[in-house]
């Protein structure tokens, strides 16, 4: 019997020295970042949302994408990781990069009156990414029935993440952040 306790003592103290370095050795997530590459979604029918501008920004641990809405809280949208194609027509639109990043909002590119909000004069470059770290192209792909489309090119397929914030008033945006590794 004191043979049996003994040994379950020492196996129990060995495990206990043990499980501190089994956690120090798990690599910390790069920047705090632990958002993954599955598909974000939100919503699911367009509003009386529309869309005034697309925007990028550089951060210190990633890059960011920023459309901009007015008439209220975006109703919903889907970003992931797949061949993105103009909305209407589903032309194929090629994006520089390893990934190409589709995202989809369920937002108007005209007011109700039918003017037009955004149009990029250069659809295939809609914002300039020179010297990004991860992003490579953006690309508008048009909008149809209250859903737009933008091609977001990046250097590979990176976590990322998509959220919307609500205004000062009645606008809103849908930000997309890129990593700039795993």
């Amino acid at each position: 019997m004191t043979r049996l306790l003994r040994a379950m003592l020492a196996l129990l103290f060995g495990l206990a020295l043990l499980a501190p370095a089994a956690t120090a050795a798990q690599a910390a997530p790069y920047c705090g970042i632990t958002w993954g590459s599955q598909p974000k979604h939100a919503g699911t029918t367009a509003g009386q949302e529309y869309l005034t501008g697309i925007r990028a920004g550089r951060h210190a641990c990633f890059d960011r994408l920023v459309l901009d809405v007015r008439g209220g809280r975006i109703s919903g949208f889907d970003v992931r990781y797949a061949p993105v194609a103009t909305e209407g027509q589903g032309r194929p639109i090629p994006l520089r990069g390893a990934g190409d990043l589709r995202v989809i909002a369920d937002v108007h590119a005209t007011t109700p009156g039918g003017r037009v909000t955004y149009a990029p004069a250069h659809p295939n470059e809609a914002v300039d990414v020179a010297g990004f770290r991860t992003f490579r192209q953006v690309a508008w792909g048009g909008s149809f029935e209250g859903v737009s489309v933008v091609g977001l090119g990046v250097r590979a397929r990176l976590p990322f993440r998509a959220f919307v914030t609500n205004g000062p008033g009645d606008t809103s945006r849908l930000v997309v952040d890129v990593a700039h590794r795993w």
